[in-house]
């Protein structure tokens, strides 16, 4: 199966918390965070079965953490093992962790 990432379209959906993964009109997977000052604290990222072994995951990843960047402002606290793992593999993002 084709390799889909570069189609993935990345927001913030500050209504519900979470940074959305979409694949044309389908929610392809999502990263729920909290706000507290100054932080922003992943806790829980999905990929729908169906778009599991795409690449949905790492752009997700890759989308917030570049938007929280651009926002400026806010470090990040990763407790959700995706997220966390995927700054570990990257070492560019992890000057956005709390320290």
């Amino acid at each position: 199966m084709a390799d889909n990432a570069e189609n993935v379209v990345v927001t913030n959906n500050p209504d519900l918390l979470r940074y959305e993964a979409r694949l044309g009109d389908e929610l392809a997977g999502f990263a729920a965070y909290r706000l507290e000052e100054g932080r922003i604290t992943f806790t829980h990222t999905e990929v729908g079965e169906a778009f599991g072994g795409k690449g949905v995951g790492s752009s997700l990843a890759r989308g917030a953490l570049d938007d929280v960047r651009a926002t400026g402002g806010l470090t990040v606290l990763p407790l959700c093992p995706f997220i966390k793992g995927w700054i570990a593999k990257h070492e560019d993002y992890q000057d956005l962790v709390a320290s």
